[in-house]
């Protein structure tokens, strides 16, 4: 059976009283917590140029035995190269930490994972991301599509990796680490806040039928980008799909390379 696959982003905001219990939560050793848990697409410009942030820190946590793989890595780190200026260099903090035995999770739950598990947050001259790779499956998958990543907060994403593991590396399939680069070079596109996404269109290229998404089919900011069936149709050879010319005129405009 042939999926349409979803690459899924929300907008999530925390509205913090004064004084309350969230004031202490949101804390950590003395370094706000706040500015990372902002709307996605909020700190495009933060990420894209070396105004205020000159280096950033991916926190890169997996549940066991749902590890990306390492060229995925090493792809993610050029594509932010490609795309940001970070002089002082980008870092990757990568460790496993245990299933919670979940079949499906909802983003609200991904977010509570988040919360007990992330350590790096903006401090200093240096943004930090959070890039988790999850067992089971999002909620949000039903009989004829399935959701293989979600950006819900402004430096926060996440890979539903069992899903993108059977969905990869069989007949008709694409190779793994190519699912994994473009899956996760577009959620980093949606932080980079595209498409119209907190990043200003500098020209009309927003798909009206998907939303946050260019209507270039070859882009990687296409929706259908991210499908496995659909990816067929728009990869370069063995290569991910790359942002078209429209996508990157808005990253410029905005700080970025």
């Amino acid at each position: 059976m042939k999926f349409k696959v979803l690459v899924t982003f929300l907008f999530i905001l925390f509205i913090l009283q004064s004084c309350s219990k969230d004031d202490i939560d949101n804390v950590a050793n003395g370094i706000n917590k706040i500015g990372n848990k902002q709307v996605t697409g909020s700190s495009a410009n933060d990420i894209l140029s070396d105004t205020k942030f000159k280096s950033i820190i991916i926190e890169l946590v997996y549940v066991e035995g749902f590890e990306p793989t390492a060229n995925t890595i090493d792809n993610f780190k050029n594509f932010i190269n490609a795309t940001s200026y970070k002089p002082n260099g980008i870092t990757v903090d990568k460790r496993a930490i245990s299933s919670l035995g979940n079949t499906e999770y909802t983003i609200e739950e991904i977010a509570d994972i988040e919360e007990t598990n992330r350590t790096k947050y903006n401090n200093g001259e240096q943004i930090a991301l959070w890039v988790f790779f999850t067992d089971g499956k999002s909620d949000k998958d039903d009989s004829e599509t399935v959701v293989l990543g979600t950006a819900y907060r402004n430096t926060s994403f996440v890979i539903f990796e069992e899903t993108l593991q059977n969905s990869s590396n069989n007949s008709f399939q694409p190779n793994r680490t190519l699912l994994e680069t473009t899956v996760v070079n577009h959620e980093f596109g949606h932080l980079l806040g595209l498409t119209n996404f907190g990043t200003d269109l500098q020209s009309s290229h927003e798909d009206p039928e998907h939303s946050r998404h260019c209507n270039v089919s070859s882009c990687l900011m296409y929706w259908e980008a991210v499908s496995p069936s659909g990816l067929y149709n728009i990869m370069n050879g063995n290569s991910p799909p790359q942002l078209d010319a429209q996508c990157i005129a808005d990253l410029q405009a905005n700080g970025g390379k």
